[in-house]
């Protein structure tokens, strides 16, 4: 395994997200102070993608520089608000997801095992009658 790697991955996965939350934001506000804007940078999120927050950003500087400054003011004050809390909200979601997964596994292991038993003793009446 690359940890280094799926790190680097998952960086820049949340780095796209935290844009994508940045724009949505924006838009909201600029939905209240702007309706105009606030519909041309939705049109223009839908039409360019945020998957890849580098490549939305450095189309939209062609567009309007000012949105960009904007969206990365935003983008980094999520990041501050979230970025101390998230490694202990990741452990714990994984660990109770993982806790939940293995407890449905169990039970419909431990469930299918009956009902193969009962169909082998029906089976084995049904031949002797």
């Amino acid at each position: 395994m690359y940890p280094k790697k799926v790190a680097e991955e998952t960086a820049k996965v949340l780095q796209s997200y935290l844009t994508f939350q940045a724009v949505k934001t924006i838009i909201a506000q600029l939905s209240e102070t702007n309706p105009q804007m606030s519909i041309w940078l939705r049109q223009y999120s839908s039409d360019n993608k945020v998957q890849d927050s580098e490549v939305y950003l450095q189309g939209l500087m062609l567009e309007h520089k000012e949105l960009v400054l904007r969206i990365l003011t935003v983008r980094e004050h999520l990041a501050e608000a979230i970025l101390d809390l998230l490694p202990e909200m990741v452990r714990h979601n994984m660990h109770n997801s993982s806790l939940d997964n293995r407890r449905q596994l169990l039970e419909r292991l431990t469930q299918s095992q009956p009902d193969e038993v009962s169909n082998t003793e029906l089976d084995s009446q049904q031949s002797s009658d």
